[in-house]
């Protein structure tokens, strides 16, 4: 089923606890070439989601990066897909809600996060090529 989330996912996840500074997400967001990053949090026992959006919101209100906890700035209220939610779907969720990336949870554990990219990776290398 190459039009669904479990094919175009990413199944390795970057994890981050709510006291990482945003230099601290940031430096791991880039050394990993990732746009999210799942935050976990022990003492809610919740997922919530720190994105470039995020930081880069953070910077641009003059926020010092260094003393910035990614639990001031983590989206907790997040959309989550399965592995077997088609492609189509994930991208409606996105549009619907404005954001880039999901957390794939398969029985309430992580499992994946799919992003924008990831979508257009798949649906770009499902097309068969034009022959003229």
């Amino acid at each position: 089923m190459p039009g669904h989330v479990h094919h175009a996912m990413s199944k390795v996840i970057l994890t981050i606890g709510p006291a990482h500074t945003l230099r601290q997400a940031a430096r791991l967001m880039s050394a990993r070439r990732v746009g999210a990053a799942v935050v976990l949090d022990p003492d809610t026992s919740g997922l919530g989601i720190l994105t470039e959006r995020d930081i880069l919101d953070s910077l641009g209100a003059g926020q010092d990066p260094d003393r910035e906890r990614a639990h001031d700035h983590t989206t907790t209220d997040v959309v989550f897909a399965t592995p077997d939610w088609t492609l189509d779907a994930a991208a409606q969720a996105m549009t619907r809600g404005g954001f880039r990336h999901l957390i794939v949870l398969d029985e309430q554990e992580p499992v994946g996060i799919l992003s924008v990219r990831d979508i257009v990776r798949n649906w770009s290398n499902a097309r068969v090529p034009l022959t003229l």
